[in-house]
């Protein structure tokens, strides 16, 4: 029996394209080599959170080795945006597409209590208001996102909120566009080869 045939085959073709892929070199900011997901209007599969936040959870590297193959390691974690413009101008107050889509976090996160792993909550802000209104109103959209994964059984320990103001607008939109109020999950930390 093959070793390697309880492993799903988009994970071995991804190890496989790694380990032939030329590497990125480090970079200061984990975000930077993450792939943005957008997830819109979408709520997302919570297996599909798991392999895009926790790569290293969902990629057995183990049984690539027994299986006589050189493990090069996985995907770097995804960053999820979370949903264009359900921030009303100046609010903190999660929309209810938002909480639904939260749920599918909290679900994931339960089960990484006590893991020693972060998430990263990013708050971001349009660039109509005034960089300390914008920090402000980025960092409580943040806090609001953690406060309410923490009701829904998350750990606190693992959840870091930071205010982005308005620095840094999604790719290809206008600073002050609605689609920039927003939030932003991702790993605080790169994960790393068990």
């Amino acid at each position: 029996m093959n070793p390697l045939s309880h492993l799903p085959r988009a994970l071995l073709v991804s190890a496989l394209c790694l380990s032939l892929a030329p590497q990125p070199a480090l970079a200061a900011d984990p975000a930077e080599l993450s792939e943005l997901v957008d997830l819109g209007s979408q709520l997302p599969d919570v297996k599909a959170l798991n392999e895009g936040l926790f790569p290293e959870d969902a990629f057995d590297c183990k049984a690539v080795q027994d299986a006589g193959y050189k493990c090069m390691g996985f995907k770097p974690a995804v960053r999820y945006s979370l949903p264009t413009a359900s921030f009303k101008l100046g609010s903190a107050e999660l929309p209810g597409l938002l909480r639904q889509q939260l749920d599918r976090f909290a679900d994931l996160l339960r089960g990484k209590r006590g893991s020693g792993r972060v998430i990263r909550i990013e708050g971001h802000a349009d660039a109509s208001g005034t960089a300390a209104l914008n920090q402000s109103i980025s960092q409580r959209r943040a806090e609001a996102v953690r406060d309410y994964l923490v009701k829904q059984g998350a750990e606190q320990a693992m959840l870091q909120p930071v205010g982005m103001g308005a620095k840094t607008p999604k790719p290809g939109t206008d600073p002050f566009a609605a689609d920039n109020r927003r939030v932003e999950l991702a790993r605080a930390q790169p994960p790393k080869m068990q």
